[in-house]
């Protein structure tokens, strides 16, 4: 891959002119550092592996003795990368990631702008990553690092990312949709239904079709029997999946679905796999990319074994534009993100939300986040001060004016706290950031497109596949049903007594035999649903 351009020069070039709000250094202490900075340098001063951050701001001053760390071992406790747009938020994001990989843990990006395609590369020196490397005593040197892109049922260039409809499951399908707590309790009576009769729900058109039967005259006996769905909830679920499909988003859904476990690889030199999704081409679906990586966290959550704590995380995941994912939904749908990164840490998971506010961050979500990166925030209107202001209130007690700090950081330093190897939080740390070491900027589309064709995975997924599922079955059985089923057959299949629905019939026709071929498709699997109503199929 090509790697001739500049870093980009938003990147860690600019330095502050003071750290307005900070104490004045008092005495000298440890290493000569002003008293105060050495004793919040000693709390980061850990002894087992870690990712160097970068070095302290202190009274205007950067101090390269004083450097800024998080233990490997804590970052299943998961965090938070905030500020606003501009502050280098997407850098700290390749910072840390480089680390990681260097210390054998896989990572996953989300790569909303399409910035991050560039950690497969050296980076290019220059005179920006010379100062920068020099005044946070930073031995730089250019790197790449192994890498995997996918894209969003191939839209854009990667390895097609899809989920089947029914291992989506209806509580994120419900959020997509934008459908209320009435519609969402509806879908999922929908999807159970569909479990009971065998019909599978690959892609869109299954569910369609499904929801199509129920409200028309055949499935009104079966509508009926689901308690609690509606006829007219049934409709307006048919009419938004309608609109979705227009908009263009069947391609996300459909099969071979993506193995979320394909993202815990390590490459052969024993670095961690950097596993990027490329999102620029779904930018004007915000809200179906941000649902998407929650159902992929939800499927390595059902998947993954109970581990307890670790050495180092098996998967650091960086869930970007985070504030999507929250805007509008249910409280169902809440409770179940709070409870997935609850107990996700306990399989060596660490989830980072990127936002521009901490408070686009629910609090029982929050509250779970001990690793703490915080970018500038701007305070040019009152929502803005107000944001401000609750911001400080969610960092630990600290000698700095936070208010003043905040808004008077530059470009790639942020405020930090992380939790020491203890659990404890370490006081906060103005923090000048260091640069990476892979090219901070994308790479070229040909480059790009050759890394995902030469990827052993494309193979594997390049290809859509639709098989038989519950599109096809509907519809063999409402020709079946408008041919005829000969008696005698009908005889064989059901006994008389007691009398069978029109859907019963169907369902016992030779059409709906079929369901043994896709079962064989399936053998040795078994399907169960997770918090969030998804299933997830394991090989016994």
């Amino acid at each position: 891959m090509s790697n001739e351009s500049e870093p980009s020069g938003g990147g860690f070039g600019g330095t502050s002119d003071g750290m307005p709000g900070e104490p004045s250094g008092g005495t000298s202490g440890a290493g000569g550092l002003p008293e105060p900075a050495a004793g919040i340098a000693a709390r980061y001063a850990f002894g087992g592996p870690v990712l160097d951050l970068g070095a302290l701001l202190w009274d205007g001053a950067c101090l390269p003795g004083a450097a800024v760390r998080v233990p490997l071992s804590v970052l299943n406790r998961h965090g938070l990368v905030a500020g606003a747009t501009g502050t280098g938020k997407t850098k700290t994001l390749q910072l840390m990631a480089e680390q990681l990989s260097a210390n054998g843990v896989p990572v996953f990006l989300a790569d909303v702008k399409g910035d991050l395609s560039g950690i497969s590369v050296p980076g290019a020196e220059g005179e920006k990553v010379r100062a920068r490397a020099s005044e946070v005593g930073q031995n730089w040197s250019p790197a790449a690092f192994p890498a995997e892109f996918y894209a969003l049922g191939g839209i854009g260039t990667g390895i097609p990312v899809r989920a089947t409809v029914t291992d989506f499951g209806p509580l994120l399908l419900a959020k997509v949709l934008g459908l209320n707590r009435t519609q969402e309790q509806s879908l999922g009576l929908v999807f159970a239904y569909a479990d009971a009769k065998g019909l599978e729900l690959v892609d869109l058109k299954d569910l369609r079709a499904v929801v199509g039967f129920l409200t028309s005259d055949a499935g009104r006996p079966e509508l009926k029997e689901i308690g609690g769905l509606s006829g007219q909830t049934a409709g307006v679920i048919l009419r938004s999946l309608t609109a979705f499909e227009q908009q263009g988003a069947g391609p996300f859904f459909g099969e071979p679905e993506f193995d979320a476990e394909q993202l815990l690889r390590t490459a052969p030199d024993g670095r961690g796999l950097v596993s990027v999704l490329e999102l620029p081409a779904v930018q004007d679906r915000p809200q179906l990319f941000s649902t998407f990586l929650m159902w992929l966290l939800a499927d390595l959550f059902h998947g993954l074994p109970e581990v307890g704590d670790v050495e180092k995380p098996r998967l650091v995941f960086f869930f970007d534009e985070a504030h999507l994912l929250f805007d509008g939904a249910s409280k169902a749908f809440l409770d179940s993100v709070a409870q997935t990164v609850r107990l996700i840490r306990s399989k060596g998971v660490g989830v980072f939300f990127v936002t521009q506010s901490p408070t686009d961050v629910p609090s029982d979500v929050l509250g779970q986040l001990g690793n703490r990166v915080q970018h500038a925030l701007r305070a040019f209107t009152p929502d803005d001060a107000k944001a401000l202001r609750a911001t400080v209130r969610t960092f630990p007690t600290s000698p700095y004016d936070l208010e003043e700090v905040l808004t008077g950081l530059g470009t790639g330093e942020a405020v930090v706290t992380v939790l020491g190897e203890q659990g404890a939080p370490t006081p906060v740390a103005a923090t000048r950031l260091r640069a990476p070491q892979s090219l901070m900027g994308p790479v070229e589309a040909a480059a790009l497109e050759s890394a995902v064709r030469g990827s052993e995975l494309y193979g594997r997924y390049a290809q859509a596949v639709d098989r038989e599922s519950a599109y096809e079955k509907l519809a063999g059985a409402e020709t079946e049903a408008e041919a005829g089923v000969p008696s005698e057959r009908k005889g064989r299949e059901r006994e008389p007594e007691p009398e069978p629905s029109l859907v019963e019939q169907v369902m016992g026709s030779g059409m709906f035999k079929s369901l043994a071929r896709s079962v064989g498709t399936q053998l040795g699997r078994e399907i169960t649903r997770s918090v969030f109503g998804t299933t997830r199929r394991r090989r016994r």
